[in-house]
C-alpha cells in the first residue's frame, strides 16, 4: 500500500482547489489520499456564490472514521471555519 496522506478541507466542485485539487496532487504523487470535508461551496473557475459550513461533529465524525481505519502519514488543511468567518 502506498503511503496515505490526509487533507481536511472544503469541496470545490470546479476541481481548482480544495479536497478536489489535493487528491489529484496526491494521485500524482503516488500517494493515497483520504479526505475529511469541512465545507462545501457553490463555485466554479471565476467566483464562489455559496459556501455551507459542515457541523464541527460531522467534521470530527469523518475524521474519527478515517483515523480508525486508514491512518495517514501526513495530513494537510485548507479552508477551516471559524465562527462568523464566512459572513
Amino acid at each position: 500500500m502506498p503511503s496515505v496522506a490526509l487533507t481536511i478541507a472544503g469541496s470545490d466542485p470546479s476541481g481548482g482547489a480544495g479536497i478536489q485539487a489535493d487528491l489529484k496532487t496526491f494521485h500524482q504523487r503516488g500517494v493515497y489520499g483520504s479526505s475529511v470535508i469541512t465545507l462545501v461551496t457553490a463555485q466554479n473557475s471565476q467566483r464562489v456564490s455559496a459556501v455551507e459550513v459542515l457541523s464541527p461533529w460531522l467534521v470530527e465524525a469523518q475524521l474519527q472514521a478515517v483515523l480508525e481505519d486508514i491512518p495517514p502519514a501526513a495530513a494537510k488543511t485548507g479552508a477551516l471555519e471559524t465562527s462568523g468567518s464566512w459572513s
